[in-house]
Parts: C-alpha cells; sequence; structure tokens
C-alpha cells in the first residue's frame, strides 16, 4: 500500500487525530486497525475507507451504532489451539462473545436489509461474516460470560456438583449441631471455616482431644486449633473427590471445546477482523458525530475546497472556522500579515485536513467540501533549529527546503511557514520569490506564510497565484484569526500606535520617512478589505433570501403533494361510498321486483298494472342519492319560488320521475296530475315544471351543450378558438353550468401565448357566482387547464 512519507504526519500531528478517534474504540481488532490507519494514494482505496465512514454515519444517525461489545484479542488464543494446547474459560469465553457478536451484528444488518436501506461497503462486509450457530450454542451453553464451566456443559458435571452441594450440606449440618450444641464451650469462636480444602473448627488447645479427628492448623498464638472432628473426616474425604472429579471434569470440557475450535479457526479469526472493522467505522462515525464532521468529496482534478474548516486538534468551542481554497483557480496561496494571527493554524489545517480525507476519516468542515488526492505532502512548519548539527534556524529551514525542492511533482502538496526567514529580509525575500517561482515551474501546490511586503506584489503578478491574509481587528487590537483570500496582510502599526496613545505628529512623521510605494500599498490594502466587507455583507444578505426562498419552495412542494395524497385518499373514499350506495340501491331494487313478482302470482295476472308499476318505478327513483349542489343551488331555488302552476301545465312527478300534466289544483298545495292513463293527487312540492318547446332560433353554438339533451360537460375547451369568440362561449357556459348545479367546472384554456389564459382570469375575478379559481393539478393539465368552483 502506497503511503505518505513519515515526516508529514508528525509535523502535522495526525497521530494525536488517531489518540483522539482510539477513545472510541471496544475491541482490540478495532485498535489494531486504527494502529495500522495511515493516509493512502490510491483513490480506489481512499474511496472506500470514505464509504465505509459515510455507511458508519448513516447507521449512526439511524440506529445508533452498529452493536459492538467490549472483545478482547483472540489471535494468540487461535496460534495455542493450533498447536494442540487447550483454552481456559477465560479464552474460551472471549472466543463466544466473538460468535454472539457475529450472529447479533448479521441479525442487526438483516433488518436494514429489509427495510431497503442502500449502504455503499457495509453489506459487502456483512457477508464475510460466518455464523458458525451450532459452535455458537455449544459454547454459550458450556462457558458463562466470566469464563465458568456451567452446569449444562455435561451431565457428568450436573451430577458431580450435585454430590458436592449435598456433601457440604451434610459437612455444615454436622459442624453446625457442634458449634451450636453442647460441645460449643469448647470452642474460641462459633464459626465454620476451611483450612487446607477441608472444613474445619476453632477449638481451645486445652480441648484438642474432645473432637477427635485431625488438626489442620493453629493460630499465631497458640491457644487455638483448628480441628476437622473425627464426623466429618469421611464426608470431606468424599467432598475432596467429587472436586477432584469435577476439576478433571472441567479440562474434559475445556479440551472438547478446545478441539471443536480447530476446524473453524480461520472464519473465527476472521470474524473477529470484521467486527474489528466495525468497530473502527463506529468509531470514526461517533467522532464525527462529536466534532460535526462530514465525508469529504473526492476531487481528482486536486481542486481543494474545505468549507469552514476547523483544526481537529484545537477547542471546537473556540476554533474560528475558515474557507480554505487552492486547486481550481489558483495552485499558490500567499499568506502574509503579523504573527499571532492564525496564519501557522490555516497551513496546518489545510494538511492535516488533507491527510484526514486521504486516510479515510471524516474532516471537521462544512457539507459538500472537496479535497484532493496528492502523492505526497510536504511541510516546513515551526523552528526547527538544530543544536547537534550546528544549524542555525535559517540553515534548519533550507536543509527541509532543498529535500522538499528535490521530491516535488505537480501532484504534491506544498506548507512553508515563514518562507525565508531568519535571514537578511532582501536576501530572504528574494530566495522566498525564487523557491515559489521553481515550485510553480513544477506545478506543484503550495500554500505559505511570509512577513516580506515583497511577495504582497508576487501574489499579483504571477499567473495562478493569489495573496491572502488573517484579517485583524484594529478596534480591539486584536486578530480574528479569518483568512481572506485575495487580500494581502497589511502593517497595522499606525493604527495601533495611534490607539495606544502615540503623539498624532510622530505618527505623521513615520509616515513621511516611510517608502512611497509601501504606503501606496497599504492604502491598497485597505481599500480592499473595505471592497471585501462590504462583497461579504452583500453575499450574506443575497445568501439569506435564498435560503429562504429555498425554504419556501421546498414547503410549497410538500404542500402541493400533502393536497394531492389527500385528495388522491379522498377520491378513493367517495368511490368506496359510492360502491357502497350502490350496491345497497341493487339490493333495494332485487326486493322490489321481487316484491312485484309476487304480486304478479298473487294475482293471477300476467301483466301488472300501470299504477304498480308507476308506483315500483318511483320507489327505484327514491334510490338516487340527493345532490347537495342542487339543494344549495340558488338559481335553481329562486327559479321554483317564482314559478306559479296552473292547470295544463307539463310537470315533472320527482318521486316517479314521469311526466304529465296538470289537470286541476285539489287542495292547497295539492294538485290532480294526469299520468298516461292514471289520475293521481301529487303535493306540490314533489312537482317540478317542465319548460315548454321553442321553435328553435338561430344563435352561438356552446361548444359544451349536447344537442341530444339538457346535458352539460364538466370541462369547456376553448383551445384554438378566437379571444372574443371564447369569452362569449365561457359566459354562455358558466350560465348553463350554474342552472346544472354543478359545484366545480374545468375550464380548458391551453399554455400558449398566455393571452387566453388571461382573458379568462380576468372574467372569472368578476363573476359574481365564480368563489375562486386556480390552475389544474400537473396530472389534469396544469396551467394549461383552470378548475372553478361556484359559489
Amino acid at each position: 500500500m502506497a503511503e505518505l512519507n513519515q515526516a508529514i504526519l508528525a509535523t502535522l500531528e495526525f497521530d494525536q487525530v488517531k489518540t483522539q478517534i482510539a477513545q472510541y474504540l471496544v475491541t482490540e481488532q478495532g485498535k489494531e486497525e486504527l494502529q495500522a490507519l495511515m493516509p493512502v494514494k490510491e483513490i480506489s482505496k481512499i474511496t472506500s475507507y470514505l464509504e465505509e465512514t459515510d455507511d458508519a454515519m448513516k447507521v449512526l444517525r439511524l440506529r445508533g451504532g452498529i452493536p459492538i461489545p467490549k472483545i478482547e484479542n483472540i489471535q494468540p488464543h487461535m496460534k495455542r489451539i493450533e498447536i494442540g494446547a487447550d483454552l481456559n474459560g477465560v479464552e474460551l469465553s472471549q472466543i463466544s462473545r466473538i460468535l454472539s457478536t457475529t450472529a447479533e451484528v448479521d441479525r442487526f444488518l438483516e433488518e436494514f436489509k429489509e427495510d431497503e436501506i442502500q449502504f455503499y461497503r457495509l453489506y459487502g462486509w456483512q457477508e464475510q461474516l460466518t455464523a458458525l450457530p451450532s459452535l455458537r450454542r455449544r459454547l454459550k451453553t458450556a462457558i458463562d460470560e466470566e469464563g465458568r464451566v456451567t452446569d449444562e456443559a455435561s451431565e457428568a458435571i450436573r451430577t458431580i456438583r450435585r454430590n458436592i452441594t449435598r456433601t457440604e450440606q451434610s459437612i455444615r449440618e454436622n459442624l453446625d449441631g457442634i458449634v451450636h450444641g453442647k460441645q460449643a464451650r469448647y470452642l474460641n469462636d462459633t464459626l465454620i471455616t476451611m483450612r487446607n480444602e477441608r472444613y474445619v473448627i476453632p477449638v481451645k488447645q486445652e480441648n484438642r482431644n474432645v473432637f477427635g479427628g485431625v488438626v489442620h492448623d493453629q493460630s499465631s498464638s497458640g491457644q487455638t486449633l483448628f480441628i476437622e472432628p473425627g464426623q466429618v473426616v469421611e464426608l470431606n474425604n468424599r467432598l475432596r473427590q467429587y472436586q477432584i472429579a469435577e476439576r478433571d471434569e472441567i479440562a474434559r470440557i475445556l479440551s472438547e471445546l478446545s478441539a471443536e475450535l480447530v476446524p473453524n479457526r480461520k472464519e473465527i479469526l476472521h470474524n473477529a477482523y470484521v467486527i474489528g472493522k466495525f468497530d473502527f467505522m463506529n468509531a470514526k462515525a461517533r467522532y464525527a458525530k462529536d466534532l460535526k464532521a462530514v465525508v469529504p468529496l473526492i476531487n481528482q482534478k486536486n481542486h481543494v475546497y474545505f468549507k469552514q474548516a476547523r483544526h481537529p486538534l484545537l477547542d471546537q468551542t473556540k476554533v474560528v472556522a475558515n474557507d480554505i481554497m487552492i486547486g481550481e483557480d489558483y495552485q499558490a496561496v500567499v499568506i502574509t500579515g503579523p504573527n499571532t494571527g492564525g496564519k501557522t493554524i490555516t497551513l496546518k489545517t489545510l494538511g492535516l485536513l488533507q491527510l484526514m480525507g486521504q486516510a479515510g476519516l471524516p474532516i471537521p468542515a462544512g457539507e459538500d467540501s472537496q479535497m484532493g488526492i496528492f502523492n505526497e505532502i510536504f511541510a516546513d512548519i515551526g523552528d526547527e533549529q538544530s543544536i547537534e548539527q550546528n544549524l542555525s534556524t535559517f540553515s534548519s529551514h533550507m536543509t527541509t527546503i532543498v529535500e522538499v525542492l528535490e521530491k516535488v511533482d505537480e501532484n504534491s502538496l506544498v506548507l512553508f511557514d515563514e518562507l525565508g526567514a531568519g535571514t537578511d529580509p532582501q536576501e530572504g525575500a528574494a530566495l522566498a520569490i525564487a523557491i515559489l517561482d521553481d515550485l510553480a515551474a513544477k506545478q506543484a501546490y503550495v500554500m505559505a506564510t511570509t512577513h516580506y511586503p515583497e511577495l504582497k506584489v508576487y501574489g499579483y503578478n504571477r499567473p495562478k497565484t493569489v495573496n491572502a491574509s488573517m484579517e485583524f481587528d484594529v478596534d480591539t487590537l486584536s486578530p480574528t484569526y479569518k483568512l481572506l483570500i485575495g487580500v494581502p496582510g497589511r502593517s497595522n502599526a499606525f493604527e495601533i500606535s495611534r490607539r495606544l496613545g502615540l503623539n498624532h505628529s510622530l505618527i505623521e512623521s513615520a509616515k513621511q520617512i516611510m517608502d512611497g510605494e509601501s504606503q501606496d500599498l497599504n492604502e491598497m490594502i485597505t481599500d480592499l478589505e473595505n471592497r471585501r466587507k462590504m462583497a461579504e455583507t452583500e453575499y450574506l444578505e443575497l445568501r439569506h433570501y435564498v435560503s429562504e426562498s429555498e425554504q419556501l419552495h421546498k414547503e410549497l412542494e410538500e404542500a402541493y403533494q400533502y393536497f394531492y395524497e389527500q385528495r388522491e385518499n379522498e377520491l378513493a373514499k367517495a368511490r368506496e361510498k359510492a360502491n357502497e350506495i350502490v350496491q345497497q340501491a341493487k339490493e333495494k331494487s332485487d326486493e322490489i321486483i321481487s316484491d312485484l313478482r309476487k304480486m304478479q302470482q298473487q294475482s293471477g295476472q300476467k301483466n301488472v298494472k300501470e299504477n304498480e308499476l308507476i308506483q315500483a318505478k318511483g320507489q327505484l327513483n327514491q334510490l338516487q342519492q340527493p345532490e347537495d349542489a342542487l339543494k344549495k343551488n340558488k338559481v335553481l331555488q329562486k327559479a321554483k319560488k317564482q314559478k306559479q302552476f296552473k292547470a295544463g301545465d307539463e310537470v315533472l312527478v320527482i318521486p316517479y320521475n314521469q311526466r304529465g300534466e296538470l289537470l286541476d289544483k285539489v287542495g292547497k298545495n295539492q294538485w290532480q296530475v294526469q299520468l298516461g292513463i292514471l289520475k293521481m293527487d301529487v303535493d306540490e312540492q314533489d312537482l317540478q315544471a317542465v319548460a315548454a318547446k321553442e321553435p328553435a332560433t338561430p344563435k352561438r353554438h356552446v361548444s359544451t351543450l349536447n344537442s341530444s339533451g339538457p346535458h352539460v360537460s364538466n370541462q369547456l375547451d376553448l383551445r384554438g378558438k378566437h379571444y372574443e369568440d371564447a369569452l362569449n362561449e365561457l359566459d354562455q357556459y358558466l350560465d348553463a353550468a350554474i342552472l346544472a348545479g354543478y359545484p366545480q367546472v374545468t375550464i380548458v384554456h391551453g399554455k400558449g401565448t398566455g393571452a387566453l389564459r388571461k382573458g379568462v382570469f380576468n372574467y372569472l375575478k368578476k363573476h359574481r357566482s365564480v368563489k375562486d379559481f386556480d390552475f389544474a393539478p400537473a396530472n389534469q393539465g396544469g396551467n394549461g387547464a383552470t378548475i372553478v368552483n361556484f359559489k
């Protein structure tokens, strides 16, 4: 595996990042993974490492992480059984935990599969796990978590331990009789204790012959003897035999279990390896959560853009985040300005985050941050004066720079702190410019800090090079640690001196002495800073409006989706209700028809009388559900009230849905009606006037009226019609639709130039019977059609 040079890891403190991650690990194998972690150069490896990190962060968000318990290193155990040695209970318990964890993790990831949650690499690692269920159950049954052989390990061990318990109980009963009976006066204490793995009692020296048996020990004063009474010697002997038998049986069980592990040795070791991988992935995810870190995107053109980047080793509550960019518009960044402003930290942040990314670690930066892939990262940072080699600070730095210039290429990132420092300013500045030119010729990526004002001009004159500085607040006389790309650093000596109370005349004298070009440069820098602040303010304001617009757009999309889903749900409910009504109507109609047949059979007639048929038909018509829209239609209600019936009028008898002629009024609210050959009395409220037919007169045709009857369509299509004709047709159609009792209609006007749509909108706004209107849903024409709701 191709790795970066070791010197850069020490310079940028990569191992301290690993130390931070180590606190999240719970397995020895995971710690070995972290120990071996190094930044690499191959894009395939970097991609897979970052994908694993992304998967683990996803699991942490969804389910709190992969369930991995504390697990010890089992590699030494597996080597021992390979050479035929037997493992003890604790070692077998640790292997049992590996198998149990394997099964648990497998079940955990299967739940994600069932929920169809996608991962980059997680399922691939899962497939490498080997469950070994029978071996897992055998170990779990025989060995508990503390490494003790359980009673379920074998029938023999269960029987032996049962005998041990009974024998110990017998011994204690015998000894209890002594220590709590009449012979207790011969004892120094009323307790039962153990000596040489046998139960004994403390007897006074002068009473040693009272109990017989065996003396196993005596106190330091010699006044107390620990005697095994004669009456329990045989029981103690039997207990000892059982204990030996237990030890032998445990040894046999451990040997048997160890032998069972041998055929699956490689699978168990690989399971431990995969669990260690999962543990390491968990650790990276938890580290990312605590550090508010992200998985960076890989830019193969080495366009690095770390948004709101933070140094991971600093206090995250105090560190200042900066946007750090290099590679796309410029390959060299020259940071100028005074000390203690944060220049060195900026260098280290760029280098360390790039190392972390190439090691597959999350970086403390904003979403969509981009990293490059460099074959080497070089750095000359800090005072590396060597006393042993008797080198000055300048010599030490120059030695490092020489080594860098020999190895650097177009895929190298170079970080120089205080380039050219430690010697004569003019010579140092000239050397710094020459070094930067050489690196530019080799197309390397460079970020360098310096005090030399000459390099401020260099940043303007060289292609693919940009000036930068660390912001300084002259009001508080302190640095803000904000990186300003495109703005070179300037000296704040005059401003600081003025605020600290230095005489104004002295400051003006100093300005006169100062080189004119340097003064002009400082003024230019001041102007640039002011412009940058103005641009930044405008940018933040625009970002605020863009964020509000995006949020509004998102809310509108969600609202439309909710409306569409609710509409579909209501339609589904309406269909279901309609089907129920139809079913009930069918059942009722079948019942009416059945009654008719019974009547026919009972009367012995071949045909049912007409009045009976009309009555039955009226019952069928009553099955029709009332339309609320007709009841609420004010136009129809008003027309009905104004209608005065008179003899000879043609009417519709609503209950029977039959036309008839009014003969005479027979009551206050009743009329005699001729229905075919029948005459019947009908309430006035059940009558509806039928308009007399008039001779046809030429008039404008409404496209939605059906020539075969009074039916009015619930949709009017105006596409292809002239503007005036379309509006005239719309006027007639709306009147017809209102009379028909429609609560809602659709006007199809098409998209086109929008003129017809605008005319339709203007007309609808003025119409007194229109409640509201809006574009149709996307699946019903979108902005090419308008839904109109009536009052």
